[in-house]
């Protein structure tokens, strides 16, 4: 788990704008400090000296989030090594 950033607001098709701290991969899934699953990294946004990471919204009030803190899950998909 890696800090993505905080939610600086939800847009009216309810996508999730966050200033990211680090920028993340398109897919990658993002969870809140419960580790519950709050969407998936939809678009990077802004300058690469300060990305903003949009999030495809999978909760029903993604409005609640605003200024919290999101995280982004490591990928599932690493190489096994044998």
């Amino acid at each position: 788990m890696q800090r993505l950033g905080r939610v600086l607001k939800v847009t009216p098709s309810n996508s999730i704008v966050v200033k990211a701290e680090k920028t993340p991969r398109i897919g990658a899934t993002v969870i809140d400090e419960d580790l519950k699953t709050i969407g998936k990294v939809f678009d990077i946004i802004g300058p690469t000296s300060s990305p903003y990471a949009v999030i495809k919204s999978s909760i029903k009030e993604p409005k609640r989030l605003v200024n919290k803190q999101l995280y982004v899950l490591f990928s599932e998909r690493r190489s096994q090594r044998g």
